[in-house]
């Protein structure tokens, strides 16, 4: 519900097909109420309130809802033709105090389309420079539009129904239409900036009949994908387009959320792409593989390089090519992760001509981080910039909450050592233990010491490290087992702090993970990358 000058309802626009609900946030005269916070995106709407307009119904918004999280991560819509009661100095404030909490600030003003408004518009954005957009609000189609942006917004948010359309899931359907000889286009998701609604990797695909599977942007661009994706199967020549936000109409073809998104478009045959159906049996069997593909620069744009940790088929124009961006692929594979890389036209590290998208068909590895301290937020900060998926569990339900860590950090109130013994580990898998207390410690690392894991480290001193490990003997685990056990954590850098210690553990699991010494580069000599290290070692 969207609502006017004085809080009376103007329009009721339909729900999107994302599951957000819309929160009330005030009324004149009487404090709002809400709706459950849940699923994607959560439109908040502020009323003029009695006596001030939007100044005074934002700042009952903001110590009502502020604090209590309903704001955080919103995408907050604002409906008014301007703020002519009120001080203008503390709607700002608001303003800026609003956008550090919100996901997205929208102000739709009914009067933007007016003859001659433009200036105070303009006037408005100016002025009030935390808003992300202002928007018309004139019109039943303008609000529809606005609902759209939220479709396009509440993709971003776990539990939506386009957040999970990457490649992988629409594999299966491509794999059939790749069996049968059937071309189609295929648009990936190869770079975002700002707000953009989807992940790189995000993929749709135009086949037989121009049937239509997967989603690159949850519906801003996809008609415009449509006929791109079709005009690169009649073409037979691969595009690389830009879509973003445009300030004219935000809900025209482009993103409503203020970002970019740059496709590659190609067509897909099996001779253009003879390893594709490779892939794609590689991606059903759960088999990591990491897929390269040339997006711009003098190799041939769409040429692609599928990299097994094994194996290779396909190629990009140039044997130095092939090497450098093998040797690349391999190391997104072992962290899971997707993204642009560039190149020399022979491989060459440190130029720029040719640009390659590597997208690797691996889940992120885990980092488990136990004990719910101040080191623990460090930690999974720095776990999450490595490329890992960070779970912090501590059985303190004081310490473990998750305004303590960040967003993206799944925060777990559960005794450590049952937390892990329910939980799936593989030989990329870390596990932090910064408990520090024999109660949690010793069950938790009998049982992490138990299970496939790349790292295992305990933080404590020296002389915690031994009584630990005197328990851990008496447990039943021999001295070869204990090598596992990385205590104390992290390498030597005289760390101190938080942040510090955090540098110093993430360090040693890179270290372990490629076969580093730890050392200085200045001490060492021969290659300054190792070799991979082999199967059985930790990645």
């Amino acid at each position: 519900m969207l609502t006017g000058r004085r809080g009376s309802p103007v329009c009721t626009v339909p729900r999107p097909r994302a599951a957000w609900r819309p929160v009330t946030c005030a009324r004149p005269g009487r404090p709002g109420s809400s709706g459950s916070p849940g699923g994607c995106a959560r439109p908040a709407r502020t009323s003029a309130g009695s006596g001030c307009g939007r100044t005074c119904g934002l700042w009952r918004f903001l110590d009502r809802w502020g604090r209590r999280g309903t704001a955080r991560g919103a995408v907050v819509v604002l409906l008014s033709d301007g703020w002519e009661r009120g001080d203008p100095e503390l709607l700002a404030e608001g303003m800026r105090r609003l956008h550090r909490l919100a996901h997205r600030v929208i102000w739709a003003n009914p009067l933007k389309a007016r003859p001659g408004y433009a200036p105070l518009a303009a006037g408005m954005a100016a002025a009030l420079p935390s808003v992300d957009a202002f928007v018309e609000g004139h019109s039943l189609a303008a609000l529809e539009r606005l609902a759209r942006g939220w479709c396009a917004e509440a993709a971003r948010w776990r539990g939506c129904p386009w957040k999970e359309r990457m490649v992988r899931d629409v594999l299966p359907v491509l794999g059939r239409w790749y069996a049968a000889g059937a071309p189609f286009g295929l648009a990936t998701v190869v770079e975002v900036s700002r707000s953009a609604p989807r992940d790189p990797g995000a993929a749709m695909a135009v086949g037989p009949d121009d049937e239509v599977v997967g989603s690159v942007s949850g519906g801003c661009v996809e008609g415009a994908v449509f006929e791109l994706a079709r005009e690169v199967v009649a073409g037979g020549e691969a595009r690389l387009e830009t879509f973003g936000y445009s300030d004219e109409d935000a809900f025209a073809v482009g993103l409503t959320c203020g970002g970019e998104l740059t496709l590659l478009v190609r067509p897909v045959t099996p001779e253009l792409d003879p390893a594709f159906g490779d892939v794609a049996a590689s991606v059903a069997a759960a088999e990591p593989v990491t897929v390269a593909t040339v997006t711009g620069g003098p190799a041939r744009r769409g040429a692609t390089l599928a990299v097994w940790p094994d194996r290779v088929a396909g190629g990009l124009g140039t044997p130095g090519l092939d090497v450098a961006v093998t040797a690349d692929a391999r190391g997104e594979l072992a962290l899971g992760a997707t993204g642009l890389r560039h190149y020399g036209p022979q491989g060459q590290r440190r130029e720029d001509a040719v640009q390659v998208f590597l997208q690797s068909f691996a889940p992120p590895p885990r980092m488990l981080v136990f004990g719910a301290i101040d080191y623990a937020a460090s930690v999974a900060r720095i776990g999450a910039f490595l490329g890992y998926r960070v779970t912090v569990c501590d059985a303190r339900p004081v310490f473990a909450t998750p305004r303590r860590f960040p967003a993206d950090v799944e925060v777990v109130v559960a005794w450590p050592h049952r937390y892990l013994a329910d939980t799936d580990t593989d030989e990329r898998t870390v596990i932090c233990v910064l408990t520090h207390d024999p109660k949690f410690d010793v069950p938790l690392l009998t049982e992490a010491l138990r299970r496939p894991a790349a790292y295992i480290g305990a933080m404590g001193s020296r002389r915690t490290h031994e009584d630990r490990a005197g328990r851990l003997k008496e447990a039943g685990f021999t001295e070869r087992e204990l090598a596992r056990l990385r205590s104390p954590v992290g390498l030597d850098l005289g760390a101190r702090t938080p942040e510090e210690v955090a540098v110093s553990v993430a360090a040693e699991i890179v270290a372990l993970r490629w076969g580093g010494s730890g050392a200085p580069l200045t001490t060492t000599r021969g290659a300054v990358h190792p070799p991979r290290p082999s199967a059985g070692s930790a990645r």
